[in-house]
């Protein structure tokens, strides 16, 4: 298929990699044009000047980028893609954004005959890198079942969520519950340390029970030995908490513990780590 995809940081650039391996002809734009063109000296296929350029003639049109006002830009703006796009194409988003530009976009894709899928996207950059991700899609059933072939280049688990925006707001769920996992287990780390405990010992005894997490996996140990620089960067974490409270605020929802550990990120952004690992919330406590 020809596949356009805008945005190539640490998600979108391997997203892009695993289409184009999977044997799609793979047009990409990037904000910083020269990212762009080394992604086409490393992986083949061309770079666009603009996000309508790439759009023009393609199958399928895929992005990743930064918030609400990049992924509007890329897609609305003076020279976004749905201009470019023909009739009965697809547009998927995998940028994290609020659900109701994720309904703005179907809107607006409906009125030019084109097929939008909000599918944010849980794995972080490994999950990218190793096309391991899982994706959470919102959208017409027409729209998921165009879009899943395409994803599944990259993709461990892809789930339908419901119509436009239940994929956003699907993420939000995702993030707050990581959010919370993370916080208790920075603390029972800070805590076991306190009390003299073998950390190491300590984990491996209660990864087999009902404390076991992805994050206790994955994490306790560089979070033991105070490092932080990889993974999902604390800035990103903020920004879709925010989005989180934002929709818990129109919903009427409260969310003690997330609003908490929002102010505990802001904490550590304050102690310079707004690019280091979630899983630095732990150096609130002293570790």
């Amino acid at each position: 298929m020809r596949i356009t995809f805008l945005g190539l940081g640490i998600m979108g650039g391997p997203m892009a990699r695993h289409l184009g391996a999977a044997g799609h002809d793979v047009t990409v734009y990037n904000r910083t044009a020269a990212k762009a063109e080394a992604w086409v000296a490393a992986h083949g296929g061309r770079a666009a000047p603009s996000p309508a350029a790439a759009a023009d003639g393609a199958d399928v049109v895929l992005a990743c980028v930064g918030a609400d006002a990049d992924l509007r830009a890329v897609t609305l703006g003076p020279d976004g893609a749905f201009a470019a796009m023909a009739p009965g194409s697809l547009f998927i988003d995998h940028t994290t954004v609020s659900a109701a530009i994720a309904r703005e976009l179907a809107e607006a894709g409906a009125a030019r005959d084109l097929h939008v899928l909000d599918a944010p996207v849980s794995g972080g950059q490994a999950g990218a890198e190793n096309g391991q991700l899982t994706i959470m899609c919102g959208g017409t059933a027409e729209a998921f079942a165009a879009a899943e072939p395409v994803m599944q280049a990259y993709a461990k688990r892809i789930g339908h969520m419901g119509p436009a925006g239940s994929g956003q707001l699907t993420k939000m769920v995702n993030q707050l519950c990581i959010a919370g996992v993370l916080q208790g287990l920075a603390e029972g780390l800070a805590f076991g340390a306190r009390a003299g405990l073998d950390l190491a010992q300590v984990v491996d005894v209660i990864s087999k029970g009902a404390a076991q997490s992805w994050q206790m996996d994955n994490r306790a140990a560089t979070m033991a030995d105070g490092k932080f620089d990889f993974g999902f960067a604390v800035d990103w974490m903020r920004k879709d908490l925010g989005l989180a409270l934002d929709e818990a605020r129109r919903l009427g929802v409260t969310l003690p513990v997330g609003a908490l550990v929002d102010q505990f990120y802001g904490d550590v952004q304050a102690m310079g780590g707004g690019r280091q690992d979630t899983s630095s919330l732990i150096r609130r406590l002293g570790r």
